[in-house]
């Protein structure tokens, strides 16, 4: 995917799907937004834009039950062993009573949020617009589209007692890392974050261990926050350990949210 189109390429649309709730055009608010200090009038409004895009998530999101999210490359294809193993982790999950969330586009997310619907489980994204847009999957029973990507970020962690990473590039490390940031200052629990894929995470968590560790940048139990494996039975198995046992979750038999009619829900 080319991060940088031209100047003069026309705004992308996802006009045409029905099931959209949030914006249908790309635009470059968050761009303009981070470019620094503006009009203060413009930044009022921003303020409210991005606020009701929380408020768009906490509605859509807040009845779903405890989640697990699976991050991964959007850019791997039906066939590929990696879509096949998030396919079947999803799959895992939902039996497990768990809502699969994910980013909400193609390659392992649309293949973990299949394998949940496949199950017969729980299926919701978060998707965004991107300057080369990037359409909601297939396989969403509900999801929302941001413009803001620290606002979909934080919709992919607020709702998920443990986190499954696949095969990714720059947005999936991002996401790998600042989830162990903030389970590593405490700004959520002790949740579980597991990587899948020994031979694609190896190099990464050497590196990790001969030189940040070595070096003092962090200690030898912050790398213990990740777990890497090969099976998709274990990687479901420490959700269902962490979210079950140590937090005393039953997800199939969550008692659903009570609805409030006077917040028109």
């Amino acid at each position: 995917m080319d991060e940088h189109p031209p100047h003069d390429a026309p705004r992308r649309t996802v006009a045409t799907d029905p099931r959209v709730e949030g914006p249908r055009e790309d635009d470059a608010s968050e761009q303009q937004f981070l470019l620094g200090p503006d009009d203060r009038g413009l930044e009022l409004v921003r303020l409210f834009r991005i606020g009701l895009e929380f408020l768009r998530g906490f509605r859509k999101f807040h009845f779903l039950g405890p989640c697990v999210t699976v991050f991964g490359s959007a850019r791997v294809q039906e066939g590929d062993p990696e879509y096949e193993l998030a396919r079947e982790v999803g799959a895992r999950l939902a039996r497990a009573g768990f809502t699969v969330m994910t980013g909400g586009g193609p390659g392992v997310m649309e293949a973990a949020n299949r394998g949940a619907r496949e199950a017969g489980g729980r299926s919701v994204g978060c998707n965004i617009i991107l300057p080369h847009e990037q359409e909601a999957n297939a396989y969403l029973d509900r999801f929302v589209t941001f413009h803001y990507f620290f606002v979909r970020k934080v919709m992919l962690v607020k709702y998920s007692y443990g986190f499954i990473v696949l095969p990714g590039g720059f947005g999936t490390l991002d996401e790998a890392f600042e989830t162990a940031t903030l389970v590593q200052t405490g700004k959520i629990k002790d949740f579980p974050i597991v990587l899948m894929g020994a031979a694609f995470w190896g190099d990464l968590m050497g590196f990790l261990r001969s030189r940040l560790v070595a070096d003092g940048k962090i200690a030898e139990h912050d790398l213990e926050r990740f777990t890497v494996t090969d099976s998709a039975e274990d990687a479901v198995q420490m959700m269902i350990r962490a979210a079950i046992d140590r937090f005393g979750l039953t997800p199939s038999a969550t008692p659903p949210r009570r609805r409030r009619w006077w917040l028109f829900e």
